[in-house]
């Protein structure tokens, strides 16, 4: 390995161990429609709003964490589901990506070649950065391209009163390079009950701060 390449090699490195060491904000997009009357103790029961999830286990822990959020919020979970007066559906999903493309940005240094000259190139996530430019200089292993995939994810929840009457619609959407539930799906819920239950209409960006390093 020459010295050139070691320096390339080498940043690739510092940058990815840089990413992964950040923690990233979540972002989502939220929309509300909502009638709800003032919190009083009303009684709930979280279901299912597809019917792929009834019985699962992963949905039972989802609800558990709306369930939590709308006792915070004044409610009360019914111990007897039939005995509830509202009906809180839950639904989610993430679909299977898009591809993307993006260069990694990584250049050769000036001081190696006596054509270089300061310039425009096209950066990490596609950000045209200043630089050092030559039609000389990319060999093997320099600003080469890479693909990831963006999955997009969303969550829906319905509050109606037990009679049918619709109180409340919302929907959480997001973008992120991950596809587990795991993840995604806790973040949307709080995108979602931030500032819950909103104003009615409306359609807001959240940000979830990360949480705290252990």
């Amino acid at each position: 390995m020459n010295s050139k390449r070691l320096l390339v090699t080498a940043a690739a490195s510092l940058l990815a161990l840089g990413l992964a060491g950040c923690a990233t904000p979540f972002k989502a997009d939220v929309a509300r429609f909502q009638q709800l009357p003032p919190a009083q103790g009303q009684s709930f029961t979280v279901m299912p709003g597809a019917q792929d999830l009834a019985g699962s286990l992963e949905f039972q822990h989802y609800a558990d964490l709306v369930a939590q959020r709308l006792v915070d919020k004044g409610y009360t979970r019914a111990v007897d589901p039939a005995s509830a007066q509202l009906v809180v559906e839950l639904d989610y999903g993430v679909d299977r990506g898009t591809q993307r493309v993006r260069s990694t940005g990584f250049a050769r240094s000036a001081f190696y070649d006596p054509f270089y000259y300061p310039g425009y190139y096209r950066g990490w996530r596609g950000r045209y950065v200043m630089g050092w430019n030559d039609p000389f200089m990319w060999g093997p292993g320099y600003a080469e391209v890479e693909s990831y995939m963006v999955y997009q994810s969303d969550l829906r929840m319905r509050i109606n009163r037990v009679g049918g009457e619709p109180l409340f619609e919302g929907t959480a959407r997001a973008q992120s390079v991950s596809n587990k539930l795991t993840y995604l799906v806790p973040n949307l819920i709080d995108a979602l009950f931030t500032g819950f239950p909103g104003r009615n209409g409306e359609e807001i960006r959240v940000t979830v701060a990360p949480e705290p390093k252990k």
